[in-house]
């Protein structure tokens, strides 16, 4: 018997380890947002005054559903990957961004701390560029599907930093109660 395993077999093992690591990176997310009560509907977070190139609020949920797959199939090429030259700090580092990632909406959207997550979201894209740049080395693909994600985080951070600046008390303002008429 052959020690080596035929395409379609390898093909399998990778279809596992994306077959466990989408359904799980996507649901982190999702619990995470859910948890911060995070976006429009926030009424904290709809109080603030926002930047002219803010998307309306059903673009963040379709880009996060994207990106987090893209990072789990990623993810899954590097997992699938033994025996590859540096894969154990590789999956560290992703480890280490997503949880970055899944703590930057709490502390953003119910702990309305916007100077803390600007600095959580600067750190974050400077982990995820080790992350790409790991994955690159292990499998270039896997390094190619995280670029959009990389590039949403440059962008979130603009947004994160101009809604800062334009909502200087942002930290302390209290969001306006819900409105109820009793007669």
């Amino acid at each position: 018997m052959n020690g080596i395993a035929s395409q379609g077999q390898l093909r399998l093992s990778y279809l596992r380890w994306a077959l466990v690591t989408v359904p799980a990176i996507v649901f982190l997310g999702f619990l995470s947002g859910q948890l911060a009560n995070s976006g429009y509907g926030n009424r904290w977070f709809d109080a603030l005054d926002k930047p002219g190139l803010m998307p309306p609020g059903w673009a963040f949920g379709v880009a996060w559903t994207i990106l987090y797959v893209l990072m789990a199939l990623a993810f899954a090429i590097v997992l699938h990957a033994r025996g590859a030259q540096g894969r154990g700090v590789a999956i560290g580092l992703f480890l280490l961004q997503l949880v970055m990632n899944l703590a930057w909406s709490p502390l953003f959207f119910r702990l309305h701390q916007v100077s803390a997550a600007l600095v959580l979201i600067i750190a974050l894209i400077v982990v995820v560029s080790l992350t790409i740049r790991y994955f690159w080395r292990i499998r270039r693909l896997a390094g190619l599907l995280l670029l959009p994600y990389l590039a949403w985080l440059c962008f979130a951070s603009y947004l994160n930093y101009e809604i800062g600046r334009l909502n200087p008390d942002a930290e302390t303002l209290v969001a306006p109660a819900l409105r109820t008429q009793v007669r």
